[in-house]
């Protein structure tokens, strides 16, 4: 069997002992690198993250940022255990910062270490808004959509190893072509799409907390308009095949699909949405 072969056999093995199942999803998701090592180092690039930024404390926008962020947090507890995953979040250090920055922008780091941008709060505008991020970022978290993009970026480099030990002795134009066709692939047929993909479960995920939460899930929906607004007005939204992001339209279409789910999954909760 030649090196290609080897290779290829070593990590079609490597992906099936690898899968692990995430309640949130019910799919079956690659874990090449284990959250026993992916956490500490989180943590760790969290704070150091908070050293070098200005963090806002005691104001009212920073109080709302925790108020929301423990309400959406409570939220996916209620929803584990009453599904059978009591635990499941044992190893998570919640904590939820505001920062000063201009980028409309807010995120979770594995572990539930979030932060959101000052910038970003002129569009949120209220609770609900802040619940529609929030909901969204945390569920990034929960799904462990960062472990999953650390493996299939391994993945990727193995499969450049494949390529690279495929091609063998050819020439070095030979080489490049080949290396630079398989990077343009993966980019736009795998790693881009799978990554809208997370951004998708994010929100449908989100969605169900912020209703769980009691928010309604119908202000998703405003306040996603605001966004595409506000990316209409900078001019900065990519065409969506080249986005890590579904475009703007796309977000709004799905997540109207998804409310009368969101509603009836709160509902079990004694949460009622008129």
């Amino acid at each position: 069997m030649n090196k290609s072969k080897i290779l290829f056999s070593v990590l079609a093995l490597f992906i099936v002992i690898s899968c692990a199942k995430n309640p949130f999803t019910g799919k079956n998701t690659l874990a090449l690198v284990p959250n026993s090592e992916i956490l500490p180092s989180a943590f760790q690039q969290y704070n150091q993250f908070l050293t070098e930024n200005k963090v806002i404390t005691g104001s009212s926008d920073a109080r709302n940022v925790e108020v929301v962020g423990k309400k959406i947090k409570d939220a996916a507890e209620k929803w584990l255990n009453a599904n059978g995953y009591q635990g499941y979040l044992k190893d998570y250090q919640w904590e939820y910062k505001l920062v000063i920055n201009k980028e409309v922008n807010a995120w979770c780091m594995p572990g539930g270490k979030i932060v959101v941008y000052s910038g970003i709060l002129p569009i949120t505008k209220d609770e609900a808004g802040l619940a529609t991020v929030l909901g969204h970022e945390v569920s990034h978290a929960l799904a462990n959509h960062g472990q999953q993009r650390m493996s299939a970026g391994l993945l990727q480099e193995l499969g450049a190893a494949g390529v690279d030990a495929a091609i063998g002795t050819k020439s070095a134009q030979t080489q490049q072509i080949a290396m630079t066709a398989y990077g343009a692939v993966t980019q736009y047929g795998g790693m881009l799409p799978f990554s809208r993909s997370h951004e998708s479960e994010a929100d449908k995920i989100g969605l169900t907390l912020m209703a769980i939460a009691g928010y309604n899930p119908d202000q998703a929906v405003v306040f996603w308009e605001r966004m595409a607004a506000n990316s209409a007005a900078s001019g900065k939204a990519p065409p969506e095949f080249a986005s890590t992001h579904p475009s703007d339209a796309t977000r709004i279409a799905d997540l109207k699909n998804l409310i009368p789910q969101a509603k009836a999954e709160a509902a079990k909760f004694g949460v009622i949405f008129k």
